[in-house]
């Protein structure tokens, strides 16, 4: 894998391998394409993970390290993005834009995707590496698919979305997971607003921090060890919402709140009812649905 390619899209393939190799009877989800962006070290992690007698007693420290509940958080959000996106594709979208792709392949793993147009928006590099990947196990690249290469911080959706095919008239569901944590607030505030320009009923799920890890108004388990790894990692955590006022952040970007999850919402609906409620998740990270209302956005 190239040095350049994002260290947290690569733990994010990890967890999702991971969860992919549970049983049938207890997983979330399957990503199949997931391990083909593993390099040799997580490999091994996986391996060593699926062995019966030492997966079921395998010390997570291993593969977790300073995430402690990112691996849980990472399965449950996959979870709620491909339920999110089925409901969608089921109400007439014709279009999905994954923003910040990483090694999203919901393009390729879900068929319904096949209705329709898919955007992946995503930094060059990390893109060619994935276009490669994909190409290998599939053979050829899907004809729904468009790859919009894109660094937030330096260019804008405005000026690549119109020549790569999208529609700002049709109805799209949008994919932002895992972005909104290194951008500035003045990149957020210019994404959601340009999302909250397209057709009226479009939808986007996005995750997020809470703000209180970075101001300190809110303690959480594991936010000082996460924070000091990503800066590390040199993708450092910039920006966070406070759920409380998330309501009236939204509407004043011209978009409706639909859901809010945290973990105790994901817990319940994804990982009690499998008997799965004692796992760890991230408390800090949050995800959530929201609406284009149609209405200009203020400001």
């Amino acid at each position: 894998m190239p040095g350049a390619v994002s260290r947290t899209a690569a733990l994010v393939a990890l967890y999702r391998a991971i969860e992919s190799s549970r049983s049938e009877k207890i997983r979330l989800f399957s990503a199949p394409f997931a391990i083909d962006f593993l390099g040799w070290r997580f490999r091994w992690a996986l391996r060593l993970s699926r062995i019966p007698v030492f997966g079921s007693a395998m010390p997570w420290s291993l593969v977790d390290g300073h995430w402690r509940g990112h691996r849980g958080t990472v399965a449950v959000r996959t979870r709620y993005i491909d339920d999110a996106l089925g409901d969608s594709l089921g109400s007439g979208v014709s279009q999905i834009v994954i923003l910040g792709a990483g090694f999203d392949c919901r393009a390729y793993r879900i068929d319904r995707t096949r209705q329709a147009r898919v955007f992946e928006v995503d930094h060059p590099v990390t893109q060619a590496w994935k276009n490669t990947v994909i190409l290998q196990r599939l053979g050829r690249f899907p004809q729904h698919v468009t790859l919009v290469p894109l660094d937030f911080a330096t260019g804008t959706l405005d000026a690549v979305m119109p020549g790569a095919g999208y529609r700002a008239e049709a109805r799209t569901f949008f994919i932002c997971e895992g972005v909104t944590h290194y951008l500035s607030a003045r990149d957020v505030d210019v994404l959601f607003r340009w999302v909250a320009r397209s057709a009226a009923g479009s939808r986007m799920v996005f995750t997020y921090l809470h703000r209180g890890m970075f101001d300190g108004s809110a303690r959480f388990t594991g936010a000082d060890k996460s924070l000091a790894a990503v800066r590390r990692a040199g993708e450092p955590y910039t920006f966070g919402f406070d759920p409380v006022d998330l309501r009236r952040d939204l509407a004043a970007r011209g978009l409706d709140l639909v859901e809010d999850m945290s973990a105790a919402a994901f817990r319940e609906r994804y990982l009690q009812p499998l008997g799965r409620g004692r796992e760890p998740l991230s408390e800090f990270q949050r995800a959530a649905t929201v609406e284009v209302t149609g209405r200009a956005p203020l400001g």
